[in-house]
């Protein structure tokens, strides 16, 4: 039950949310659904349009939902920092009654909701639902889900989990390696000091690689290279960073830049210098960053991001998510409706095109 509190806030700024964010969960608790992620969106990405709304009072919150209003041709309402990173979030509540207190409060707003990515078990999905019902129209479509790693004490030993041709294939790695000079690794949990050279020092291992050469480098991108800086301070400050090497006679061939928290690793992002792609710094990285998560015994390693092939070499496992469209029987909502069926048609009809046109 609701603790004897249903007030409902819209904040538009984050001051005074701190504290009270700590007390709430979702399906899934991770580093994206912290405050200092939050946070770093709005530095990052801007706070104008911020519409954080929220069930209880500021001392007690039951539920939140971390939405910017986006004023284009349709207003809608959408997840804050998921359409610039587009990463998995979730609503955050106390318990499921909150959680139809801040569902049918979105109703009442009367604008088109659109969440790109949501956990596909997340309660708040069921809760839209049914506010949702005979005043609006709520649509939802698979999207990219996340791999991820369940762990245990034999990843300790990561290269037993794989079939020999796999473990034949990191001991030519590490050989590669070993010829090229001396290997070592580190595992690092700076200062908030310690971040900013550090953190220039991964984001140039990612310009080394075909990220640099493609020009999605976080070190040219001056937007999403900001908000990991943001971010990666935030989090050292809490002592969740993890910043990981691969040495070889001390110059940087791989990192990864990754998180402890909530009993799991979560992998942000990697990267690995060109120079020594012989060796497949991503690979030794990974069996080395699995081998150090199981040591300290967490319960799973996440990729976040999408299933990519590379991904799949280490892991099945799909964490499944959903994007959901909520449209309220308002002017606003039918008109946001109709344009994005339009926008679907004319996509099909293209798709449809393209593949007349190619069968001639």
């Amino acid at each position: 039950m609701v603790r004897n509190n249903t007030e409902v806030q819209i904040h538009t700024k984050l001051e005074g949310l701190t504290q009270a964010w700590k007390g709430l969960s979702t399906t899934r608790d991770g580093p994206i659904q912290h405050f200092i992620w939050a946070r770093a969106c709005a530095e990052t990405f801007g706070a104008a349009g911020l519409q954080f709304i929220s069930v209880g009072s500021e001392d007690d919150l039951t539920a939140l939902a971390p939405l910017v209003r986006r004023n284009r041709l349709f207003s809608r309402l959408e997840m804050i920092g998921v359409k610039e990173l587009y990463e998995p979030m979730d609503f955050l509540y106390s318990d499921r009654s909150a959680l139809d207190v801040l569902a049918r409060n979105l109703v009442r707003q009367k604008i088109a909701i659109l969440l790109q990515r949501m956990p596909a078990d997340s309660p708040a999905i069921t809760a839209i639902e049914r506010a949702f019902h005979r005043r609006g129209y709520v649509h939802i479509l698979p999207v990219d889900p996340y791999p991820y790693i369940d762990l245990n004490s034999d990843w300790m030993d990561p290269e037993k989990c794989f079939n020999s041709g796999r473990r034949s294939d990191f001991r030519r790695a590490q050989r590669h390696a070993e010829q090229l000079g001396k290997v070592s690794y580190e595992i690092l949990s700076p200062a908030p000091a310690e971040v900013d050279p550090l953190l220039q020092e991964a984001y140039q291992i990612e310009l080394a690689s075909w990220k640099g050469e493609a020009g999605t480098a976080l070190a040219t991108d001056p937007v999403r290279g900001a908000f990991y800086r943001h971010y990666a301070l935030a989090a050292s400050e809490r002592g969740i960073l993890r910043l990981v090497f691969l040495r070889i006679d001390g110059q940087a061939a791989g990192m990864q830049i990754a998180i402890e928290s909530d009993d799991r690793f979560w992998l942000l992002k990697i990267g690995h210098d060109n120079r020594f792609s012989k060796c497949s710094p991503g690979t030794l990285l990974m069996l080395y960053s699995l081998r150090y998560a199981a040591s300290c015994g967490l319960s799973s390693y996440e990729f976040l991001g999408i299933a990519e092939p590379w991904t799949r070499n280490w892991t099945e496992l799909l964490r499944p998510c959903v994007a959901l469209r909520a449209y309220p029987l308002s002017i606003g909502g039918i008109a946001a409706m109709s344009y994005d069926a339009y926008n679907i048609l004319l996509a099909l009809m293209n798709r449809r095109l393209k593949r007349n046109g190619g069968a001639k």
